[in-house]
């Protein structure tokens, strides 16, 4: 089992599942974190201070984490961008990939969705950039950054949930800025995030749970293995 989990900026992967990936590195699966851009337009922070905080964050998590260096509100999908993540992908070949559901306020969410999605299907044509053998994960999942849809997959995460807000705390520059701007991220965001994750843990009688939206139906090869 290998996870890569895909996100517009460092801090989105974490808003959605920080849980369920402090639950994978405790047992042992490699997760590799990666962002497409620098977050260089943030209104808060600045790049080195972000790249600092996603070195913290990963090492609350035990992750693993590479940015493509995309430029930030620059997420066309273009040729180059969508070839550096087939490349990605098929170079990790992971059993899951992770990336935002594609219904969200901020822009760069949605189009880091479609980017993922162009690369996935692209990364299992065989004659599209032959020098690299083509992949397809086993399985893919959205996860939610601003997004409150009911999900299609809720996951236990009630014994991490203090590792999550952990990480996200790491992020001082967005949440919690003390010479700052005001903006929807140092607007109680955490609160509401663990708001979020409280009301999608009573979907399934657990405290806290993390949400994922399917792509494709989930699959369950024995009645037995029905949860």
């Amino acid at each position: 089992m290998k996870i890569v989990a895909i996100g517009a900026h460092p801090d989105d992967i974490e808003i959605g599942i920080a849980g369920m990936t402090a639950q994978w590195t405790e047992d042992g699966v490699e997760v590799l974190y990666v962002d497409l851009t620098r977050a260089e337009l943030s209104s808060n922070g600045d790049v080195v201070t972000r790249s600092k905080e996603a070195e913290t964050a990963d090492l609350v998590l035990g992750t693993r984490r590479v940015n493509l260096g995309f430029p930030d509100r620059g997420l066309t999908g273009d040729a180059t961008q969508v070839e550096a993540l087939v490349r990605l992908i098929r170079t990790e070949r992971p059993t899951h990939v992770l990336y935002p559901y594609g219904v969200d306020r901020h822009p760069d969410h949605g189009a880091c969705a479609r980017l993922v999605e162009e690369a996935l299907f692209n990364a299992g044509i065989r004659k599209f950039m032959p020098d690299v053998p083509a992949y397809r994960p086993a399985s893919v999942y959205q996860y939610m950054i601003n997004a409150h849809a009911t999900p299609d997959v809720c996951i236990d995460i009630s014994p991490t949930i203090e590792r999550k807000l952990d990480a996200l705390r790491a992020y001082a520059s967005q949440f919690t800025p003390v010479d700052g701007v005001a903006t929807p991220l140092t607007d109680a965001y955490l609160e509401r995030v663990l708001a979020r994750e409280r009301h999608f843990g009573s979907l399934i009688g657990t405290e806290y749970a993390e949400g994922l939206m399917t792509t494709r139906p989930y699959v369950v090869t024995k009645a037995g293995e029905l949860a």
